[in-house]
Order: C-alpha cells, then sequence, then structure tokens
C-alpha cells in the first residue's frame, strides 16, 4: 500500500512576476498623477491670484517707471535719457498680439467668470482660493486612486474613466468640494469593475513600457512646474500664500509711494 503523495502547489505561472511589477507600476504612476496635478492646480491658482492681486500694483509701478523717464528726459534733453524714456513707455504700452490680448480674459474654456462680470457690469467674484480645501484634495486624491483610466484594460471602460476623472479634476481644480462629493457617491454607485484577466507577456512588456512613458512625460511637466517663478514663490510660504501676497504688496505700495514723491519733486522742479 503506497502512501499519499503531499499535496503540490502549482507551479506559478512565468507572467506572474510581470503582472506583480505592472500593478505596481500602475500603482505609483497613479499616485505620481496626483502629486503632479494636485501641484498643478495650486500653482494655477495662485498664478491667478498672483495676477489679480498684484498685477494693478506693477502696472502702476511701470507707469510711473515711464513718467519719471520721461520728465528726467523733458529736463536733460539728453539722447540716452530720451532713450530710456522710449524704452520705459514701450514697457507700459507694447503693441498688443493676440496672445497679450486675451490674457487674463479667456483661456481654451472661454471667458474667464471675472471677464464675464465686467464686461455685464455685473459685481466681480473674489479671487478663488490658492489651494483647494483639505477635504476636498482628500475627495480628489480617493477618487482618483478608485477611478483612474490606467486601471482599465476594457477599451469602453477606459473610456467611461477618462470622461468621469475629467469631470473630477474639474471639480478639484475650481475646488468645488460639494461636487465632489457627489461625484464620489456616483463612482460608488456605478458598475463595478471587472477583474482582471491574465495578460500574455509581451502584452505585460508593452504595459511597463506604456507606464515608463507616461511617468517620463509626467516629470517633465512636473519639472517645468518646479522651474518656474510661481512655484519658486508658493515655496517661499507653502502653508500661507495669501500672506506671501499681502507682504509683495506691502512692498509694491511701498515703492509706489517712492516713485510719487519722485516724480513730484521732478515736476515741481521744472
Amino acid at each position: 500500500m503506497t502512501s499519499p503523495e503531499p499535496d503540490q502547489s502549482p507551479p506559478p505561472r512565468p507572467e506572474e512576476r510581470l503582472e506583480r511589477a505592472v500593478r505596481a507600476a500602475e500603482q505609483a504612476l497613479i499616485e505620481y498623477e496626483i502629486a503632479v496635478e494636485t501641484f498643478r492646480v495650486e500653482v494655477e491658482n495662485f498664478s491667478r491670484l498672483h495676477e489679480q492681486r498684484l498685477g494693478p500694483l506693477y502696472t502702476r509701478l511701470e507707469e510711473l517707471d515711464a513718467r519719471i523717464a520721461e520728465a528726467k528726459a523733458a529736463r536733460t534733453g539728453d539722447p540716452e535719457d530720451i532713450r530710456r524714456a522710449e524704452e520705459a513707455r514701450a514697457q507700459v504700452t507694447p503693441i498688443p498680439g493676440v496672445e497679450e490680448l486675451l490674457h487674463g480674459w479667456m483661456d481654451g474654456h472661454g471667458l474667464f467668470p471675472e471677464a464675464t462680470a465686467m464686461l455685464t457690469d455685473q459685481e466681480v467674484r473674489p479671487p478663488e482660493r490658492v489651494r483647494p480645501s483639505e477635504e476636498a484634495r482628500k475627495l480628489y486624491r480617493e477618487l482618483a486612486r478608485k477611478a483612474h483610466p490606467d486601471l482599465a484594460q476594457e477599451e469602453p471602460e477606459r473610456e467611461r474613466r477618462e470622461e468621469f476623472i475629467t469631470r473630477v479634476n474639474a471639480a478639484y481644480a475650481r475646488g468645488d468640494e460639494t461636487l465632489l462629493k457627489e461625484l464620489a457617491e456616483e463612482w460608488a454607485a456605478g458598475p463595478v469593475p471587472p477583474e482582471r484577466r491574465p495578460s500574455p507577456s509581451e502584452e505585460l512588456y508593452a504595459r511597463l513600457e506604456w507606464l515608463a512613458q507616461r511617468k517620463e512625460l509626467l516629470t517633465l511637466v512636473a519639472r517645468e512646474l518646479e522651474e518656474g517663478a510661481i512655484a519658486g514663490m508658493l515655496r517661499l510660504a507653502p502653508d500661507d500664500p495669501d500672506g506671501l501676497l499681502e507682504e509683495i504688496a506691502g512692498k509694491l505700495r511701498h515703492d509706489i509711494a517712492a516713485r510719487e514723491t519722485e516724480l513730484a519733486a521732478l515736476l515741481d522742479g521744472e
């Protein structure tokens, strides 16, 4: 009588290690995309707030510099002073191109709400928050992790997720916490994504290559954001960007007062 052979586990499939690598790469890419998108929204909102709050002060300084240069040129008649005055004036009133005409008024989605309000004599809304609330950021991260298109294997499911994530990104960019909650409920009530079926080795290799290319592209986007002036300002006061803007505004107002005093002295001496 032979003793029963001990139970033996089936040998692992050759694709298992690749599948684990793909899953890990997908999750890493999603987390990286969330981080880059969060930073992009912060930079974009701070840039817009910077323009709204400080733009008029910078414009006033440029106008005063031009008038001071013109007053000096009128007093001395020196060709070099005249040249400097012309350059200063050109800085204030450049020949507008299409981008300059539209800057601050519209983007790819149409007129900004502030521009619409001004053109229709409506009250202009206060500037948006520099960053969405903590609850909005939490909701965004959760939705991005659950509904990210890169988790889909079938094209219809991927398209459904892309459409949904587009709405999530738009709500997050506006800091719309209420809409993000509604989108979370909508996703929870939707169809459960099908379980991922094992993929052949060649498809898994192609998937890893695509994920690597996507991460490289995101790295370029993140580097461009990091190297921008607005990101540099945010790094100076990450916890109080409003306070930083107010501090800069105070310095600009001080410079404006000094320029006005200098201009008045020049004009009185004529």
